[in-house]
């Protein structure tokens, strides 16, 4: 299933709805968001109601109250989300990417060496 990429502030939101692990609230969010964001309530239900509309979201009420759960799981969305991102910037090429990392020094030695354990384990799991 294609997952439309979340821009910066409902990427944001989801990842804190994600980290509750399951349904959450309006003012559990907004205590989470607390010293990162400066939101009216408002603003905040806003994003939660597009998320709903787009389908990250689904939403049902309880008195007075509305639980928020994830539609889209958190691996679902970052598996879409890199796709996306090297098939933009690099043309899918893998080396591409971590070139400009290395070039750019946004990658040590230590993270080749993890990403090499990683590629050796997968190659082998292949096998």
């Amino acid at each position: 299933m294609a997952v439309s990429r979340l821009p910066d502030a409902e990427l944001e939101i989801m990842k804190v709805i994600w980290k509750c692990g399951g349904e959450t609230t309006s003012a559990v969010i907004m205590n989470k968001l607390e010293g990162k964001k400066d939101w009216a309530l408002t603003t905040l239900l806003n994003f939660l109601a597009r998320l709903v509309d787009r389908g990250f979201l689904s939403v049902y009420r309880n008195g007075k109250t509305n639980y928020y759960a994830p539609v889209i799981n958190e691996d679902e969305y970052l598996e879409s989300e890199s796709k996306s991102f090297l098939e933009r910037l690099h043309g899918n090429s893998l080396k591409s990417f971590v070139a400009s990392l290395y070039n750019g020094d946004g990658i040590s030695r230590r993270d080749l060496d993890e990403l090499k354990s990683f590629i050796d384990e997968k190659a082998g799991d292949a096998q």
